[in-house]
């Protein structure tokens, strides 16, 4: 590399501005480098260069220190606007994601992701939008109106077998949450016999958590009791609570506190009643996954960031202002609700790690529930491919961010 030099004596001054660099602009990737680079092109130009060089910097003459300051200024203004145009072409840079999840407790990792800065740390501007139901979010994915899907994992799965779609699974996210919560006058599973039972897709998930708990208590859909679709978590706690008709439904965060609050009865939380589930995690297309897998390892990287900014306690109280704010919660809810979801086994997984025995629960759950005769079961493989989570534990690793 040559650099013209009109006067040796301003070139010698980017040995000192090369330290300058890495004291005054620690937050511009490779600026000390990229003086160091002009520096090293300079001074093996040639011997005499560097001799005339060396002579430069120990020059007395007044009018001589004159020219090295001009020098000085004119090559720090170019050299500085060398180094922050490739930030700046970083910042033009950003990949933007959509991510789609259901308006509850959940989804709070990814509003702190928002607020904190966490997914803009790792170069993303992610676009958050709320789903009605698991099918419009299984629609969505498909169609590719957003890149992330954060939902129950059943969801994945029937998308693969049933729908025949190239999902992929790449992380965990939590157990559930879930509650199977009754009208006031319930008293066992049994009173349930000729009841309504709300939920969102009758065919996963949830839905399924529901139909299994019934059938152990003698209650067969159809013949016992009626399954009734109203969509999201949201929508079943508010056909609860306005028609009581509407008799029974599994609730997480924070419906289950606010389910308490105006005097529903819980019976109990699903994986007490039905053991270990891998219930939410995140799921995406595998195409896109293949495409884009350095941005789905850095969206997983700030996504964990966030669970652990959470689980920390000493940020409660902002985390209950988000609460409050996103989800329109009373603070007491909040708080409640904000303590539950750090409560470890049930509240979210750390670091959204995978549980396999839990899928492994979910996918029986699904072959006796649900598979249908002309479907087959996928290989586990053919579900989850945690690579992508696996890279973006590294990464964390390597920005040095606390465990």
């Amino acid at each position: 590399m040559s650099v013209p030099v009109r006067s040796v004596t301003g070139a010698t001054t980017i040995v000192a501005m090369s330290r300058w660099a890495g004291r005054s602009f620690p937050s511009l990737p490779g600026m000390r480098g990229r003086f160091i680079a002009y520096r090293a092109a300079i001074t093996s130009s040639s011997p005499r260069l560097r001799g005339e060089m060396r002579a430069a910097t120990t020059c007395e003459h007044p009018s001589r220190r004159m020219r090295v300051g001009r020098w000085t200024a004119a090559l720090l203004a170019a050299l500085v606007s060398v180094a922050v145009a490739p930030a700046q072409a970083g910042a033009a840079e950003t990949t933007r994601l959509r991510v789609n999840t259901f308006p509850n407790a959940k989804a709070l990792p990814i509003h702190v992701g928002l607020a904190k800065g966490l997914f803009a740390k790792y170069g993303l501007a992610v676009e958050l939008e709320n789903t009605e139901s698991s099918q419009s979010q299984r629609d969505g994915l498909a169609a590719g109106r957003f890149q992330i899907a954060h939902a129950a994992l059943d969801n994945a799965v029937a998308m693969i077998e049933v729908a025949r779609r190239d999902v992929v699974i790449v992380s965990g996210g939590d157990s559930g949450m879930n509650e199977f919560f009754v009208q006031p006058e319930i008293s066992s599973f049994a009173d349930l016999r000729g009841r309504t039972v709300v939920v969102d897709a009758p065919d996963t998930a949830y839905a399924l958590q529901a139909k299994k708990l019934l059938l152990q208590h003698g209650l067969r859909e159809g013949a016992d009791y009626t399954v009734k679709q109203v969509g999201a978590v949201v929508f079943r706690y508010k056909a609860m609570i306005e028609d009581k008709s509407n008799t029974a439904a599994i609730l997480n965060l924070p419906f289950t506190v606010e389910a308490a609050e105006h005097g529903l009865k819980s019976l109990g939380g699903l994986v007490d009643l039905l053991g270990p589930y891998q219930a939410a995690g995140a799921f995406v297309m595998r195409p896109w996954a293949r495409d884009n897998g350095e941005a789905l390892e850095r969206y997983l990287a700030a996504y964990v960031e966030a669970l652990r900014w959470i689980r920390d306690r000493n940020n409660r109280s902002e985390a209950v202002d988000l609460l409050v704010e996103k989800l329109k919660l009373d603070r007491k809810i909040a708080e409640r609700t904000y303590d539950l979801l750090v409560v470890p086994g049930s509240g979210f997984t750390p670091d959204a790690r995978f549980d396999v025995e839990g899928f492994r629960n979910m996918l029986a759950l699904r072959a006796e529930i649900a598979r249908k005769p002309e479907t087959e079961a996928a290989p586990p493989e053919r579900y989850v491919d945690l690579h992508y989570y696996d890279e973006a534990m590294k990464l964390i690793r390597q920005r040095g961010s606390s465990p």
